[in-house]
C-alpha cells in the first residue's frame, strides 16, 4: 500500500519561512516510474487547490499565488518532494496535503500538515 508522509508544518510569523517535506513508500512504487507529485492545501471555508506540482520529469507548475515566493523540487532521497516556502502570509495558512499522481491513473494523498502564518 502507497502512504504519503508529510513533515515540516508549524507556526511562522509573517515574513517568515517553512520547509515541507513528503516522502512516499510502498511496495508498487519504482524510481522508474512516471508520476507527478506535489502540493495542494486548503483553508478553513475553502476549497482545496493546487500550490505546485513537479513532474518525475522535472517540468514544474505553481499556482499564481505563490510564484516568486514558494519553490517545488525533488528530494534526494527517491519518491521525496520538498515545498521551500518563504515570505508568508496570513493567507497561506491552511493544511498542506501532498499528492502524487501516477502515470496509471493511480492518486494518493497525504493526512496533510497545517501550516499557520500569524504574528
Amino acid at each position: 500500500q502507497v502512504q504519503l508522509v508529510e513533515s515540516g508544518g508549524g507556526l511562522v510569523q509573517p515574513g517568515g519561512s517553512l520547509r515541507l517535506s513528503c516522502t512516499a513508500s510502498g511496495i508498487n512504487l519504482s524510481i522508474f516510474s512516471i508520476n507527478t507529485m506535489g502540493w495542494y492545501r486548503q483553508a478553513p471555508g475553502k476549497q482545496r487547490e493546487l500550490v505546485a506540482s513537479i513532474t518525475s520529469r522535472g517540468i514544474i507548475s505553481y499556482a499564481d499565488p505563490v510564484k516568486g515566493r514558494f519553490t517545488i523540487s525533488r528530494g534526494n532521497a527517491v519518491n521525496t518532494v520538498v515545498l521551500q516556502m518563504d515570505s508568508l502570509k496570513p493567507e497561506d495558512t491552511a493544511d498542506y496535503y501532498c499528492n502524487r499522481k501516477e502515470s496509471t491513473g493511480m492518486e494518493y494523498w497525504g493526512k496533510g500538515t497545517l501550516v499557520t502564518v500569524s504574528s
